[in-house]
């Protein structure tokens, strides 16, 4: 562990010097400088004795983007974020220029949420590895009540699943191929639930593994994906039922950032990227943000506004990080006993199973709201 952390130190170091000596960059730019407040607010949220925090990146495509997941475990001064790493998936395109030491890479929150420079080193990937929220919004659910145990046991699972992939490990009892990353089957949402399964004992929790054909037919990977907001639920479920309590925060996205991602295609500015809630699989899947109409996907987005107690936003004047409070968090079980009421009143019914495109030529598309956005007032 020491090994690591000295290497990430110096890194670090030499991005700083880099960044130095190249001139300041732009807010919102990799090299550029963080938000002011960042600490006094970080530690205003750590007053609060959350164990751990389940972090849903939006998507930034605009359709079919189920976003990201990663989970923030908390550790001394910062909490630790462990994330699928996307570029670690033994593609040849991907050997040289990106960070792929390890599958599940391990940052300070801060860093992972806020930072312009990465402890990884200069192949991270900005507004993936680290600086999310200049890139999109992100939705933290935080976890209080979680025993020492449990955290530690994740941990382990997370360095158990870097392990395996250092060894080209290709049969474990988590996952049936070979451990590395996988959009269609070992996601960012599989190796989230699969620590909390095989790692945390969470025996009943629902995981996929891959279908027969999968690696080689699309629409089969498709159908045993786990996708990340569906995850959440499901994990919602399991730390109710544990006796955990949970109350969630918003990490608004940053709509100013002119950098480009040198990779991406096509080229557009992060301000450009849509900033859509994380759909789970359904009709709405390929659907704009703001016209969802799933009954499903409305749950999900108002329960977590009903769980809501903070957002974070940058202020546009001053660049400062500005901590919002929302209304009243509710109870797990009264927060989901209202969205299921309020999704099924605001989805189409019957309509909401014909195709987006024939609802959209028939004028029956949702309004553009966002209801996972608790700082607006509840209805």
């Amino acid at each position: 562990m020491l090994p690591r952390v000295l290497r990430r130190i110096a890194l670090l170091a030499a991005a700083l010097l880099a960044h130095a000596l190249a001139g300041a960059a732009a807010f919102g730019e990799p090299g550029g400088p963080p938000p002011g407040q960042l600490q006094a607010v970080f530690e205003q949220l750590r007053a609060d004795p959350y164990q751990m925090e389940l972090l849903i990146s939006f998507g930034t495509s605009k359709g079919g983007s189920a976003g990201h997941l990663a989970l923030a475990l908390r550790d001394g001064d910062d909490d630790t974020v462990w994330s699928a790493n996307f570029h670690a998936d033994r593609d040849p395109k991907h050997a040289q220029g990106f960070y792929t030491h390890e599958l599940m890479v391990a940052v300070p929150k801060q860093e992972y949420l806020y930072g312009t420079r990465s402890s990884l080193g200069e192949t991270a990937s900005f507004g993936l590895d680290y600086g999310e929220v200049f890139k999109r919004s992100v939705i933290g659910i935080r976890v209080y009540g979680v025993p020492q145990s449990e955290k530690d046991a994740l941990r382990g699972f997370f360095e158990r699943l870097n392990d395996d992939y250092a060894r080209h490990a290709s049969v474990t009892d988590y996952h049936v191929g070979d451990i590395s990353y996988d959009y269609m089957n070992l996601n960012c949402a599989k190796t989230i639930g699969a620590a909390f399964k095989h790692g945390a004992g969470y025996d009943t929790l629902q995981v996929r593994d891959p279908l027969p054909l999968s690696s080689l037919v699309r629409a089969i990977a498709a159908m045993s994906a786990n996708i990340p907001t569906e995850m959440a639920l499901k994990l919602l479920e399991q730390w109710h039922a544990r006796g955990y309590t949970m109350d969630v925060v918003l990490y608004k996205k940053w709509p100013h950032s002119r950098w480009v991602d040198p990779h991406d295609e096509p080229k557009l500015a992060f301000a450009a990227l849509p900033d859509r809630f994380p759909s789970l699989l359904s009709l709405d899947y390929r659907a704009d943000a703001g016209h969802y109409e799933d009954e499903d996907n409305l749950y999900a987005m108002v329960l977590l506004r009903h769980l809501g107690r903070y957002a974070l936003e940058i202020d546009e004047a001053s660049q400062e990080l500005k901590l919002l409070h929302g209304a009243a968090t509710l109870p797990y079980a009264q927060a989901a006993q209202r969205a299921r009421d309020e999704a099924g009143e605001q989805s189409k019914n019957l309509l909401r199973r014909l195709p987006v495109g024939v609802r959209g030529a028939a004028g029956l598309t949702g309004e553009a709201d966002h209801p996972y956005d608790f700082t607006r007032p509840r209805p």
